[in-house]
């Protein structure tokens, strides 16, 4: 069996606006193994800036771990636990492997085509009219939770975009989701939070920067909007850590993303900390490829969704790998009757 890296880059079909600035491409790596009949792929979905496993020997190191599956050697996936991005792609690959499809890694209604995963609908950064478009086309296809980024534009305009939505529609008929990535100071949080429950705002991600434990756990014991913890979860990587963390700062909600939090297991530990503290949860994928996407994906609805996920629909990129995942409504599909286009990594 041969086993490859290949790096990737994709590319946004337009400029995305995050707090952490605007996004224009994005590199990936593929890890692909193939005996000449066979091709499976895993994605090792680097994040550049964010992901705990950021490194300048990262390449480096895919590369060796490549070449020592090729000689035989699989390690237990926990055994990449300070390489959570490699450790997803590891488990993905295996996945692909055991399958008799490549491409369909968990077996439920969803890759039989039964079953969609309800998903938020994302509205990205941008100029007011830019992002009340976006919020407009999102409610015309029957979307009926929006995500919103906030914190690097004018606050105030923000707002106004929010307000644009509740002048509309109330609480009960589209449910607000807000995600700051750190962008405000524990000076200022509390303030804005409130601004923002003035308008029943369901949650607010990561209002303040990762490794301020003391003070967001100050911040969600004061705010009257239930606060969620993103990037928080990047860097902390053992199970016991994790239920301490969540002791800790005692959020309303965690978001795991699987490409970054470690794979599987790595949500698996998540999840489990989460029940430990009475947290509640859901699973978002982080700008993925259709190949990590769709492992995400499948992986989720494998574990009975009732509330809506962050998931994206594959839809971001202009040179996306041609995948079975299509949207409908605000539901995320697998079509059985259409494989990943494997070929390309050939």
């Amino acid at each position: 069996m041969r086993v490859k890296v290949i790096p990737y880059r994709l590319r946004f079909k337009f400029p995305a606006g995050t707090s952490r600035g605007v996004l224009r491409e994005k590199q990936t790596y593929f890890l692909v193994a193939e005996d000449g009949t066979y091709t499976a792929v895993g994605e090792c979905a680097l994040f550049r800036g964010l992901s705990y496993d950021d490194r300048p020997d990262y390449e480096d190191f895919l590369r060796r771990f490549a070449r020592r599956l090729e000689e035989g050697d699989f390690p237990l996936p926990s055994d990449l636990r300070e390489w959570p991005s490699i450790r997803f792609g590891y488990e993905t690959l295996l996945r692909s492997l055991a399958s008799p499809r490549a491409d369909m890694l968990f077996s439920s209604e969803f890759t039989a085509g039964k079953k969609g995963i309800p998903i938020n609908g994302l509205i990205w950064m941008g100029d007011k009219d830019f992002m009340l478009r976006q919020v407009e086309d999102k409610l015309a296809k029957g979307f009926r939770v929006i995500k919103m980024k906030i914190g690097a534009l004018d606050f105030e305009k923000e707002l106004d975009v929010i307000a644009h939505i509740r002048r509309h529609f109330s609480a009960d008929e589209v449910e607000i989701r807000t995600d700051a990535n750190g962008a405000f100071s524990p000076d200022e949080a509390l303030e804005k939070l409130s601004r923002l429950a003035e308008w029943e705002v369901h949650s607010v991600e990561q209002p303040l920067k990762a490794g301020q434990t003391e003070e967001t756990a100050r911040l969600c014991e004061l705010s009257p909007v239930p606060v969620a913890l993103d990037e928080e979860l990047l860097a902390v990587q053992s199970p016991h850590e994790k239920k301490e963390l969540l002791k800790i700062i005692r959020p309303a909600y965690i978001v795991i993303k699987p490409s970054l939090t470690g794979g599987f297991e790595g949500t698996a530990e998540w999840m489990e900390a989460a029940r430990a503290s009475n947290t509640g949860y859901w699973i978002t994928s982080a700008l993925e490829s259709n190949v990590g996407l769709n492992a995400i994906a499948q992986y989720t609805a494998s574990l009975h969704p009732q509330m809506p996920q962050g998931l994206g629909t594959g839809q971001l990129y202009r040179n996306n790998i041609p995948s079975p995942l299509y949207l409908e409504g605000d539901r995320l599909f697998f079509d059985p009757s259409r494989k990943m286009e494997f070929k390309f990594f050939a």
